[in-house]
């Protein structure tokens, strides 16, 4: 089995766990939308199940899926969590990515 195409840092799940547990749900959608101020956004939202396309990364537990289209832009990341003095938040690590903003929500190709 090859490695699967975005990885979830453990900080991750364990905060996805946690979030999805208080709300409920079942799984954390990652995707990619065009707009921000560098061109395109991650969205985070909450999915019942999986469509029939998606990738689904599991971690401890922790489950995110991940659209065909948005795969695309995301190919080789690594969605993390980071709780910092300055806030907490998740973070895409995302080597296709030549530029962001300062806010770390949007990124251009």
């Amino acid at each position: 089995m090859s490695e699967p195409q975005v990885r979830l840092s453990s900080a991750a799940a364990k905060r996805i766990n946690a979030i999805m547990s208080e709300h409920k749900k079942t799984a954390l959608r990652v995707a990619v939308v065009g707009g921000g101020c560098s061109g395109f956004s991650y969205t985070f939202d909450f999915a019942d199940a999986p469509e029939k396309d998606d990738l689904v990364i599991k971690r401890d537990g922790a489950m995110v899926v991940i659209d065909n289209v948005s795969l695309d832009f995301l190919a080789g990341s690594e969605i993390d969590y980071s709780d910092e003095l300055i806030g907490a938040a998740f973070k895409i690590n995302n080597p296709n990515a030549k530029s962001g903003c300062g806010c770390g929500t949007s990124f251009s190709i």
